[in-house]
């Protein structure tokens, strides 16, 4: 198990709350995958327990849980609904990267994070299919900008309140400059078109968003940078992003693990069966070792590019441990895990989503040889 780190004043135990979370909405899991539903009760229940202001510091209203502490849940929910684990995560990142923002920077948080904890807000992220060169446009009116864009892969868009997103301004000074603003999810010009029929993570509601002219004011602009270009702004994202995203999978693998073992430890013993079992184990410890290491970085690093590169290789490693885990368990349950009904089947499909977070893994191992070769990172 993931150990949590040091508590940081949090009045809630999340490790045991998860528990009870998971077992109760246990019953739900399936059908959302077979309906592709977005996972309501595991939203309500994360609501009832505080989980969506769990990161926003006690001073303002919220939990003040380390990120340590939700990864630990997402990890545990995980195990049994990768879908409200995954779409919790995409919430819970945003608020992690504006709590460090506002401790570390001095970064005009509050208003945000008191509104998180007061409304019990739920923030929807863009950025995995946005990154770097993000889309959309932002034409420059009195006031503010209009936004044109669709945003794809928005989990938890059918209950959101704001999405934390950008959308390319085209300058006449500096050129293609993004810039980064929340944009309601409610309202007029935005239209949640129900896109999400997907190979897995069919409950996180991953919408397309569509903005039509929605007015963003100049007020709202929180950031700006050249088009493309690595900023500040992302390693920090990259140090603290992907320890609650690859939580969630990880809790998929270690689902998938154990419900492998419950299956067959009552067959006959048999050595290749035992030593399929063993190797499965080597991956998900794989992964368990390469995420402890994504969470130290997220709760005490330092943002730039070695932070980056390090959080992103351990974003590789554990990927590709939690899949072959869950692959493995596949063989090892045999044809059981073919059916529905061993629950192996949607950890499969489910794990599958790991492979497509950034950086993926080929501009990922890019990232990595530009570090190691000194060569410029912006290519």
């Amino acid at each position: 198990m993931l150990a949590v780190m040091e508590r940081t004043g949090a009045q809630t135990d999340w490790t045991a709350k998860a528990e009870e979370i998971a077992a109760a909405i246990a019953a739900h899991n399936a059908r959302h995958d077979a309906e592709d539903s977005f996972v309501e009760e595991g939203f309500a229940a994360l609501t009832d327990a505080g989980f969506f202001k769990a990161l926003v510091p006690i001073e303002l209203g919220g939990g003040g849980a380390s990120v340590g502490e939700i990864c630990d849940a997402l990890r545990i929910i995980g195990a049994g609904c990768g879908s409200t684990a995954l779409a919790a995560a995409m919430h819970s990142h945003i608020v992690a990267v504006a709590a460090w923002r506002r401790e570390h920077q001095g970064a005009p948080m509050d208003a945000l994070l008191k509104r998180i904890a007061d409304e019990d807000l739920k923030l929807v992220s863009s950025g995995g299919s946005d990154w770097l060169n993000s889309a959309g446009t932002m034409e420059k009116v009195d006031g503010g900008y209009r936004l044109t864009a669709r945003k794809a892969f928005a989990s938890g868009s059918v209950t959101g309140n704001i999405m934390n997103t950008s959308a390319v301004y085209d300058d006449p000074i500096d050129g293609p400059t993004v810039l980064h603003f929340g944009a309601p999810l409610k309202g007029e010009g935005v239209t949640i078109e129900p896109t999400w029929k997907a190979l897995g993570m069919r409950g996180t509601g991953s919408n397309d968003v569509v903005f039509d002219g929605v007015f963003i004011p100049d007020a709202g602009i929180a950031g700006k940078r050249p088009q493309g270009k690595w900023h500040m702004l992302f390693h920090i994202i990259s140090m603290i992003a992907f320890a609650p995203i690859y939580a969630a999978y990880l809790g998929v693998a270690e689902g998938a693990r154990n419900r492998a073992v419950e299956l067959v430890k009552n067959r006959p013993h048999d050595s290749l069966l035992a030593q399929n079992v063993g190797e499965m184990d080597n991956h998900l410890q794989a992964a368990r070792l390469a995420h402890r290491r994504m969470v130290e970085l997220a709760e005490t690093g330092t943002p730039g590019p070695e932070t980056t590169n390090e959080a992103m290789i351990c974003r590789t490693l554990c990927a590709d441990s939690a899949i072959a885990c869950v692959t493995k368990a596949m063989e090892v349950a045999g044809g059981l895990a073919f059916y529905r009904k061993s629950g192996l089947e949607r950890a499969f499909r489910d794990i599958q989503a790991a492979r497509f977070h950034p950086l993926q893994e080929k501009p990922q191992k890019d990232f990595a040889g530009r570090i190691a070769l000194g060569w410029d990172i912006d290519g």
